[in-house]
């Protein structure tokens, strides 16, 4: 696939991009470039290759999957300006 001029400055204009008629063949070689390096990576064989995440194995830590009221509502409270019967106390804002 090559990248014409015209494409060029198609693509600018879509990514809102002001590029001057100057730097237009410029822009279609840089855009070339890229392709042939695509070009490069769609040859590389990774069948039988995981996806991955990161260059070092890494697992992250679990923990359950329950559902618990926190067990801190006294603490969470001590901050409200106005708590009453265990909930924040908000004034009314609706007639």
């Amino acid at each position: 696939m090559s990248i014409d001029q015209s494409t060029a400055a198609r693509v600018a204009k879509l990514a809102r991009i002001k590029v001057e008629e100057d730097a237009l063949p410029a822009l279609a070689a840089e855009f070339n470039t890229i392709l042939g390096f695509i070009e490069q990576l769609n040859e590389v064989d990774v069948d039988g290759v995981e996806p991955m995440t990161s260059v070092t194995p890494q697992r992250l830590t679990r923990r359950k999957d329950v559902v618990t009221d926190g067990g801190q509502q006294q603490k969470v409270l001590a901050n409200a300006p106005d708590a009453r019967e265990g909930f924040f106390a908000v004034p009314k804002v609706v007639e």
